[in-house]
């Protein structure tokens, strides 16, 4: 059975400073408070419970400081070392360590060689340096090599930057990923075809992501140049667009399969293969946009 040390609730005022919120400090092993370093450490399979989020360590130490408004005592700092998982209703997060500071309003997530999240619908982000989430904001960043993951796809770059937004339940949901990439080549990799751009938006709700700027397409060595495209993440297929400001048009070269490996095929030449659709020079701005679908393509950033 698990023993607990439980401390007394400890007062958490948010940076808007209109309410405040109890953390829940417990251990398995021991609780132990040094009040005149201010600070509390918990030890053995330490938890933070703050609402319906809740951190988990092997060892967790809590930095507290004089309210100046108000009696009683305001957190300003919480470290998290070994084991690191953080848990909400939508995702898992797991690392090395956490540094949660609450006057910057950031919590960093590091670990070795990744940190990783998984959301409760499969889908996982990885980064090699690390996940930074600012709770007031809605808004999670991953830095380094960052991997983002679902059944179908797979999506490369160095950094993504996530919004969260309330559903109708008051619960988080992921709302929209802006992707960057420092050498200027996001990349998608499904089972139909390999997609790069300088830079993307996906969002979620609609499973699609849109990549800009100098896109390729590559499928089995036929590619597609384009302004921007698009890649339905849910059936992996992706259209390429032109853009009327830059006056180019969508060009490919597409590889003749070997004579002998045509035998007994109809060999007349189809303009649309499996997974990649092209499409006549459209505008990104009107024929390209599904006028049943969202058009928050903007980025926030």
């Amino acid at each position: 059975m698990r023993i607990f040390f439980i401390t007394f609730a400890l007062l958490l005022t948010l940076t808007s400073g209109l309410r405040a919120e109890e953390i829940h400090l417990t251990a398995d092993e021991k609780v132990e408070w040094y009040r005149s370093e201010q600070k509390m450490v918990a030890i053995g399979n330490a938890v933070a419970t703050k609402q319906d989020m809740n951190v988990r360590a092997d060892k967790m130490t809590a930095y507290y400081e004089q309210a100046k408004t108000q009696s009683g005592t305001n957190i300003k700092d919480v470290h998290a070392v070994g084991n690191v998982i953080m848990t909400s209703p939508s995702a898992k997060a797991y690392g090395d360590t956490l540094d949660y500071d609450l006057t910057k309003d950031e919590m960093i997530l590091r670990g070795s060689p990744v940190s990783k999240i998984v959301t409760t619908d499969n889908k996982t982000i990885t980064a090699t340096d690390n996940i930074t989430y600012y709770p007031s904001q809605n808004k999670a960043i991953a830095l380094g090599d960052v991997v983002a993951k679902d059944p179908e796809s797979t999506i490369y770059s160095n950094k993504m930057i996530s919004y969260f937004t309330k559903n109708s339940q008051g619960q988080s949901e992921l709302e929209k990923v802006e992707i960057y990439s420092d050498k200027k080549q996001v990349k998608i990799v499904n089972e139909q075809a390999v997609v790069t751009g300088e830079w993307g938006v996906y969002l979620p709700q609609i499973n699609k992501v849109r990549l800009y700027k100098n896109v390729v397409i590559n499928q089995d060595g036929n590619i597609l140049h384009g302004d921007s495209a698009e890649t339905d993440l849910k059936t992996g297929i992706s259209r390429v667009f032109s853009n009327k400001k830059t006056g180019k048009r969508v060009s490919g070269v597409f590889i003749e399969k070997d004579k002998d490996e045509n035998k007994g095929k109809d060999t007349s030449k189809k303009e649309e293969t499996k997974g990649v659709q092209p499409t006549k020079a459209t505008s990104t701005s009107d024929k390209s946009q599904d006028k049943t679908e969202p058009t928050n393509w903007n980025l926030k950033e």
